[in-house]
């Protein structure tokens, strides 16, 4: 096989994160990386991007839409590389999607899934896994030791939340308050309420599993705020911030690279 560089981008609500490594076979070297807001992706041609060696092949998952995407692609532009997205299937990467309607899952929840999935692999003996991704809007996913994705929540991220009650309750102003157990003011109050129903709901999913397979599920976040969580989880967890890049490796090694993904 000759040469390739791999480009692998993630445009989620708010920011387009890009990763470019020498190959997309497992365990290619890291060559460069960014993050750019939606509002300035249009400068990455002639900024970030323009020292970039050309990639030779790209896969990118995108969630802010189709005219999102045509300004990313325009940005492309400058290298002979025909853009890739993630479609979700039935079945990808060791994944079994049981969505209603597989294509219809969202992208980036697919391929966090099938990240996740091989970092389960790695660590030790199969086991049933739920997948957060903390960012604009908050998913939690369930996928069974065999990596069958058994369903998942959508609930609003911290920034929806606090925007939801400012417009919809007179007084109340979106807060800069701390998270704490018994708050006594009111930016503290919606502050650790945003942050505690999404802890909640982190903790239902992991007792549904639990309950389902008969085993410990491992808990796997990632996501832009992430990191705001952290500190109030009640269940175990690992934080991993290159979720959906580790999937895109997986994907990529599949469709490109003479060596399978494990």
């Amino acid at each position: 096989m000759r040469r390739m560089t791999f480009l692998a981008i993630d445009v989620g609500n708010t920011r387009l994160k890009w990763m470019q490594f020498a190959s997309p076979c497992p365990g290619a070297p890291l060559m460069a990386q960014g993050v750019e807001f939606l509002e300035n992706i249009d400068k990455l041609a002639e900024g970030d991007w323009a020292a970039l060696p050309a990639p030779t092949c790209m896969l990118g998952c995108i969630v802010a839409g189709d005219a999102i995407k045509r300004r990313v692609e325009e940005q492309m532009e400058l290298w002979d590389i025909t853009p890739q997205w993630v479609v979700p299937s039935a079945a990808e990467a060791g994944l079994t999607n049981g969505y209603d309607y597989p294509s219809r899952l969202g992208a980036d929840r697919f391929v966090a899934m099938i990240g996740a999935l091989h970092l389960m692999r790695q660590s030790g003996p199969p086991r049933p896994l739920v997948v957060v991704m903390v960012g604009t809007a908050v998913t939690i996913e369930a996928v069974d030791a065999s990596g069958k994705f058994l369903g998942g929540l959508i609930l609003p991220g911290h920034g929806i939340m606090l925007r939801a009650l400012e417009s919809g309750t007179a007084g109340l102003h979106v807060p800069t308050g701390e998270v704490c157990t018994f708050p006594t003011n009111t930016s503290d109050a919606l502050t650790s309420g945003g942050t505690f129903a999404i802890a909640g709901a982190v903790e239902r999913m992991v007792a549904h599993l639990r309950s389902h397979c008969a085993q410990e599920p491992l808990c796997i976040m990632t996501g832009g705020a992430g990191w705001k969580m952290a500190p109030s989880m009640s269940v175990a967890f690992e934080l991993v911030d290159s979720l959906v890049f580790d999937g895109l490796q997986q994907l990529a090694a599949q469709r490109y690279c003479l060596q399978p993904a494990v």
